[in-house]
């Protein structure tokens, strides 16, 4: 167990420190660099190489946004081998609705406890 919270540790600190250096070398904007995360993440999984990460790391390598893009492509593989080409429609919604339900309904009900300020 120890060494499972040290690999999810060590893998989501090094996709942290990427963004990071990514921030401070580059100057890409935070929203350029959630894009580059996710396409990133998309084309690893993709071509079966984040699988393995996941397998090492666990929530390290699914929490963050490469995580997300590795369930899309996943996602998607799998409805192209069931429903055909219609699959690349419906596969990426299918894989992170649930997650993506999480997100709104979580952004609501902190919308609804907390009092807006003005800047």
């Amino acid at each position: 167990m120890l060494l499972m919270c040290l690999k999810a540790f060590l893998v989501g600190g090094v996709i942290c420190v990427i963004g990071q250096l990514l921030i401070d070398i580059t100057k890409m904007t935070p929203a350029r660099i959630l894009v580059t995360f996710v396409c990133t993440g998309v084309i690893l999984g993709a071509l079966g190489i984040y699988d393995k990460i996941i397998d090492f790391a666990g929530a390290g390598a699914m929490i963050p946004l490469t995580g997300f893009g590795s369930a899309l492509a996943k996602g998607t593989r799998e409805a192209i081998n069931e429903n055909g080409l219609m699959g690349v429609l419906t596969g990426p919604l299918t894989a992170m609705a649930g997650g993506v339900t999480v997100a709104v309904l979580s952004g609501l009900a902190v919308a609804l406890v907390t009092k807006p300020k003005d800047k």
